[in-house]
């Protein structure tokens, strides 16, 4: 795997004093935040960009609020967020702004991901096993509800898996039952 990296560099912000390390992978630019001193076994949240959720807050997803957990957990527990730019599952803003008009008139996540010729979820997570393994960990506890992410990482003991349960409201409620009942969440 042909990753280039980043210097080490101090990120303080609202969540704490952190750690930043950019992984570069192909044109994809991931980034690692971790708390200066990493616990023994680390909370791990692998969280994959949501530019309409992280940044400007949309209420059609969850994002936003696992971020902001997972970055809080990391603080409190001496664990990390290891931030993949996958955009919209992995289809680019472009197109998920294109899913959301399709989900606009009717059609719900995975559908609109069908019909605009992709499948419902196409992130891949290979890269962080190289990321745990560039910082010699060896077990996580990894904070999620994506078995797709339980199930992608190797050569790293997942000692725990913890739930990451989030506000349901009334623009995100059948945005998360797909999550849960066509995509597998363990919601």
């Amino acid at each position: 795997m042909n990753i280039k990296i980043s210097n080490l560099a101090n990120l303080p912000s609202r969540f704490g004093d952190f750690q930043v390390k950019a992984f570069k992978q192909g044109q994809k630019e991931h980034l690692v935040i971790c708390a200066k001193k990493l616990a023994e076994v680390p909370v791990v949240r692998v969280h994959s960009e949501c530019l309409t959720g992280d940044a400007i807050g949309s209420l059609k997803c969850d994002c936003r609020d696992q971020l902001e957990y997972g970055l809080k957990m990391a603080q409190e527990t001496g664990g990390m967020v290891i931030y993949l730019r996958q955009e919209g599952r992995n289809i680019g803003l472009l197109n998920k702004i294109n899913a959301y008009a399709l989900q606009d008139e009717g059609l719900n996540t995975v559908e609109a991901n069908h019909q605009l010729g992709f499948a419902a979820d196409e992130r891949t997570y290979e890269v962080v096993t190289f990321i745990l393994n560039h910082y010699n960990i060896k077990k996580i506890k990894l904070l999620t509800n994506n078995p797709d992410k339980i199930n992608s990482i190797s050569g790293v003991e997942i000692v725990q898996r913890i739930p990451i349960v989030m506000q349901v409201n009334e623009h995100n409620a059948a945005y998360l039952k797909v999550k849960r009942d066509e995509m597998g969440h363990l919601l």
